[in-house]
C-alpha cells in the first residue's frame, strides 16, 4: 500500500486518521441503518439539519470508494454512528479537549505536549516520584472486607461513619470537655503531632488514665513517675479501642504504650468469659528479633504479676484482685515442647511471638485466634517489609488470614516512611497516626561523632573509643564474620566482651545477653538483626564499626543509648566504601540534631540545595520511600538495594527458619 508523505503544516490541516476495519464495519452499519430510517419516514440523520444528512451521504460514498480510509469532519474528531454528537462541519467538538478511542497516537502525543508547556521541572520531577512511589506501595489490603464490618459475632461495629472496638474506657470528664483547638494547644507543647478523627487528649498522668493502682504502684517502683510525650497520647487513643500508629524515637517508652493496653485487654476478656485450657491468647505482639521478643515478654511477666499478685486483694489496696493471668513466649530457636505443653493444659492470654514459629502453630492447629481482639506489630516498619529484603510481609498476612472476627491493631516503630505509612493504614481501620518528632529522627538525648577510619584501622581504634565512656557499650556490624573478628579482637586485650548474631545458637544469644544485661560483661558486639529493639539499662556509648546500608538502621542503633531521658554517646566509624547518598542522609542527620558536621562530610556536594522547590511542591523533606534527608525517591539507594535483592533471591529457605537481613523466625 503506497504511503504519502505529509509535512507538519499539511498534518495539522488536512490529516485523515486510520481507522480499524471493526471500527469502519460498525461506522457503515450505522450508516445504512440511518439510511433505512429515512426512506421510511423515520428521524433524519445527524444532528437534524440538511447539511449534515448531505455530509453523512457523502461520508458514506467516500468509504465505500476508499474502504481504506474514512473522511473526517475535524482533524481530531471521527463522525459517530447516529451523527447526533457530531460537531458541525468546519466547528470544533463540544469535548474537544477530551482524548477519544480512535484519536491517532500522533495527536495524542501532540496533545500530551501541549498540556506539559507550562509545567515546571520541579512538577514534573514530582509527578515522577508520585508514580515510582505508587509503583512500589500498590500492595494488597492486610484484612478483608468481611473482617472489617463484623465483630466476634458478626455484628457490624459502624458508629458515625467508622468502626471501633468497645473497651469500656473514656478519658476523665475535664479532659472530655476540651475542644479541639485547647487538644492541639496541649499536643503543641509536648511536641505531639496527632493525624486522625475524634483523637483523645493527652494525659500526663499514668492514674488520670484509669490504670489499676498495682500498674501504677509499679510503675512508681520503677521510677517510672510520669508518661512520656508517646505514652501521653498513645495509651489513650488504644485504651480507647481505635487503631493507632505510634512513631517516636528510640527509648521512648513504646514497649509499655502497648503492653499496658494488652493487660487491660486480657483482664477484662478475663472477667467478661473465663479463658478455658487450649483458648486464647486474646492479645497477641509480633516482634521482628528472638531477642526483642523475650525482652518484650519479661516485661509484659513483670507487669502482669504486679496485676494479680495476691497483695492486690481487697483491704490490701482496696482494689479487686484480678485472676490470674497466663502468658507465653513463642518463638524458633528453642524447644518447641515446653510451648506445646503449655498451650495443652492452660489458657494463654498473651502471646509475644516471632512470625515465623506463631506461623508454624497457627498452620498446626495448636494455636486458634477465634478471641485475639488485639494486635500489636512492634517495629513495624521491619516486619512489614518484603520477605526479600528481611521482613515478614507474607508471613504476616498468613498469620492475620487465622483471625476469625474484629481486631485492635496498633503498630509502633522509630522510623516511618511514607511508603510504610501508606502500606500500614490499609491494614488499619481509619487509624490515628501519633508522631513524636520526626519520623526516622535521631534521639536528641545522643551525642553522635563520625570518623572517617581505613578498614585496617578499624580494631586498633575501637579500643580507642572504648576509652571515652565507662561500660556498658554496644557495638554494632553489618555482618557475622566482624563480630567474631571483634570479638576476637577485644578478648585479647583483655576486654571483657561478648556477641550475638543470627549464626548462634538461640541458647548461646540468651547467655550472651543475659551476662551483658547483668552486668558481667562490659561490650557486646551484635548483628542488626539481633540486636534489632533490644533495651539494656544505662547503655552510655553505641559504637558502630560500620556504616549501615540504610539510615533507619542507623537510628536503630544509636537509640540503644540515650533511652528513658538519660543521655548518651554514639560513635560511627565510615571511610570510602560508603556510599556518597547514605553519606548525604548522615550528614542532614547530624544538621537536624544540631550536631558537628566533620569536614569530610561537610565537603561532599549536596543536590538536596536544588531541592527547595521540589519539597514545596510535595510537602516532604528527602525521600518519599525511605525518609533519608539527603536524597529523592528517584536516587533511594534502598529501592535499589531491595531490587537488587530481590533479583539475587538473597533469601534462604533453611526448614522452617528463615535467614535473612531484618527479621528472623
Amino acid at each position: 500500500m503506497p504511503m504519502t508523505c505529509v509535512d507538519d503544516e499539511e498534518e495539522e490541516d488536512g490529516y485523515v486518521e486510520y481507522v480499524p476495519a471493526r471500527e469502519r464495519k460498525r461506522q457503515r452499519l450505522g450508516m445504512l441503518a440511518a439510511g433505512s430510517a429515512k426512506k421510511r419516514g423515520g428521524a433524519a440523520r445527524g444532528g437534524g439539519d440538511g447539511g449534515n444528512s448531505a455530509s453523512g451521504a457523502k461520508d458514506t460514498q467516500t468509504q465505500r470508494s476508499a474502504p481504506h480510509a474514512v473522511a473526517a469532519t475535524t482533524p481530531a474528531v471521527a463522525a459517530t454512528p447516529q451523527g447526533n454528537d457530531a460537531p458541525t462541519p468546519g466547528q470544533p467538538p463540544s469535548d474537544a479537549p477530551k482524548m477519544q478511542s480512535n484519536t491517532s497516537l500522533l495527536a495524542q502525543t501532540l496533545a500530551i505536549r501541549a498540556a506539559q508547556a507550562h509545567e515546571t521541572e520541579a512538577e514534573r520531577l514530582y509527578k515522577e516520584e508520585l508514580e515510582l512511589l505508587r509503583d512500589v506501595t500498590e500492595k494488597r489490603a492486610l484484612m478483608s472486607a468481611k473482617e472489617l464490618a463484623t465483630d466476634n459475632k458478626g455484628n457490624a461495629q459502624i458508629s458515625d461513619g467508622k468502626i471501633a472496638i468497645e473497651t469500656g474506657w473514656r478519658p476523665p470528664e475535664k479532659l472530655r470537655r476540651l475542644t479541639e483547638k485547647e487538644r492541639r494547644e496541649m499536643r503543641d507543647e509536648l511536641g505531639i503531632i496527632a493525624e486522625g478523627t475524634e483523637v483523645p487528649p493527652p494525659i500526663d498522668s499514668f492514674a488520670a488514665m484509669k490504670l489499676p493502682r498495682a500498674l501504677v504502684r509499679r510503675l512508681d517502683e520503677d521510677g517510672i513517675v510520669k508518661p512520656t510525650p508517646i505514652q501521653m497520647q498513645g495509651l489513650p487513643v488504644i485504651l480507647s479501642g481505635r487503631d493507632m500508629i505510634g512513631v517516636a524515637f528510640t527509648g521512648s517508652g513504646k514497649t509499655l504504650s502497648f503492653l499496658l493496653p494488652l493487660l487491660m485487654a486480657c483482664a477484662s476478656a478475663e472477667m467478661k468469659a473465663p479463658l478455658t485450657r487450649g483458648t486464647g491468647p486474646v492479645g497477641l505482639v509480633l516482634c521482628p528479633s528472638r531477642e526483642l521478643a523475650r525482652q518484650t515478654y519479661e516485661v509484659l511477666i513483670k507487669f502482669s504479676n504486679a496485676l494479680t499478685m495476691p497483695s492486690n486483694a481487697a483491704g490490701a489496696g482496696g482494689e479487686t484482685p484480678f485472676r490470674n493471668l497466663v502468658h507465653m513466649l513463642c518463638m524458633g530457636g528453642v524447644d518447641a515442647k515446653p510451648q506445646m505443653d503449655q498451650l495443652r493444659v492452660e489458657p494463654v492470654h498473651g502471646m509475644i511471638a516471632t512470625p515465623g514459629r506463631l506461623k508454624d502453630y497457627l498452620n498446626r492447629r495448636r494455636i486458634t485466634l477465634s478471641r485475639c481482639t488485639y494486635l500489636c506489630l512492634d517495629e513495624a516498619d521491619r516486619m512489614i517489609l518484603d520477605n526479600e529484603s528481611g521482613g515478614f510481609e507474607e508471613d504476616i498476612r498468613h498469620v492475620l488470614s487465622f483471625f476469625e472476627g474484629r481486631r485492635q491493631t496498633v503498630m509502633f516503630s522509630a522510623t516511618m516512611p511514607t511508603k510504610i505509612k501508606d502500606f500500614a493504614k490499609s491494614a488499619l481501620i481509619e487509624p490515628i497516626m501519633v508522631n513524636v518528632g520526626r519520623a526516622g529522627a535521631a534521639n536528641l538525648n545522643v551525642t553522635q561523632e563520625v570518623d572517617y577510619v581505613k578498614d585496617d584501622a578499624k580494631a586498633p581504634f575501637l579500643l580507642e573509643c572504648l576509652q571515652k565512656t565507662a561500660p556498658p557499650v554496644m557495638v554494632f556490624s553489618s555482618n557475622k564474620d566482624d563480630v567474631n573478628h571483634v570479638l576476637e579482637h577485644l578478648l585479647l586485650a583483655g576486654v571483657d566482651a561478648c556477641a550475638v548474631h543470627g549464626d548462634m545458637d538461640q541458647e548461646d544469644r540468651s547467655a550472651s545477653t543475659d551476662a551483658f544485661k547483668r552486668g558481667e560483661k562490659d561490650v557486646l558486639i551484635a548483628t542488626d538483626v539481633a540486636g534489632k529493639g533490644l533495651d539494656f539499662a544505662n547503655i552510655q556509648h553505641v559504637i558502630n564499626y560500620d556504616m549501615p546500608k540504610e539510615l533507619e538502621m542507623y537510628v536503630h542503633r544509636i537509640g540503644r543509648t540515650g533511652r528513658g531521658g538519660k543521655r548518651g554517646m554514639a560513635t560511627t566509624f565510615v571511610n570510602r566504601a560508603d556510599s556518597e547518598s547514605i553519606l548525604l542522609d548522615l550528614k542532614h542527620l547530624l544538621v537536624e540534631a544540631k550536631q558537628r558536621i566533620p569536614p569530610f562530610l561537610a565537603a561532599i556536594d549536596d543536590p538536596a540545595d536544588h531541592y527547595d522547590e521540589l519539597e514545596k511542591l510535595s510537602g516532604t523533606r528527602g525521600c518519599l520511600y525511605c525518609g533519608g534527608l539527603g536524597h529523592r525517591i528517584a536516587q533511594c539507594p534502598k529501592l535499589l538495594w531491595e531490587g537488587e535483592a530481590k533479583a539475587r533471591g538473597m533469601m534462604v529457605t533453611l526448614g522452617n527458619e528463615r535467614k535473612m537481613y531484618g527479621a528472623e523466625m
